[in-house]
């Protein structure tokens, strides 16, 4: 990956919750928890499950920054939404949670060096997992639930 395909991810990653926040614009409060999508998360569902996953790899960032060949252990996002009551739980927190993660998160991205860069760790359940893994996996992921808060925002307005 070149320095400049990294800015780009980097960019991508520090707008990733704006992106969010957006998509959340004028969807319906009585209706952040409705399973309009068979099969698909609810908004309330995808911004829990966000800053939990941020929370995460915001710790799997420092982890391969600060262990050498640290293992990284992976997690069942569906056990996670099922036991931690993703559904009905207030979005403020979990959005705070997102907002910082990345925040802190991105003034770490900003100041790696060269050498940084070449740091690996071991994903458990994918192999290794290098620093650009982790940018290219955490970049578009807010732009990927954010699109589906937006296919959910229209089913709801649809029913």
């Amino acid at each position: 990956m070149t320095p400049e395909e990294r800015q780009q991810l980097i960019r991508q990653y520090e707008e990733g919750y704006y992106e969010v926040v957006k998509s959340l614009e004028g969807f319906p409060p009585d209706k952040m928890t409705a399973h309009p999508i068979e099969g698909k998360w609810s908004a309330c569902e995808i911004v829990q499950h966000l800053a939990d996953s941020e929370m995460n790899g915001a710790i799997r960032l420092r982890r391969l920054l600060a262990e050498e060949h640290p293992v990284l252990h992976g997690y069942d996002q569906d056990d996670y939404a099922a036991r931690f009551r993703y559904n009905g739980r207030d979005i403020a927190p979990a959005l705070d949670a997102f907002r910082g993660a990345r925040a802190t998160s991105a003034q770490i991205l900003s100041q790696l060096t060269e050498e940084d860069w070449k740091r690996e760790g071991w994903h458990a359940e994918s192999g290794l997992f290098t620093l650009e893994t982790w940018l290219r996996t955490y970049a578009p992921h807010a732009y990927n639930h954010a699109a589906q808060i937006h296919r959910l925002k229209e089913a709801v307005s649809g029913q």
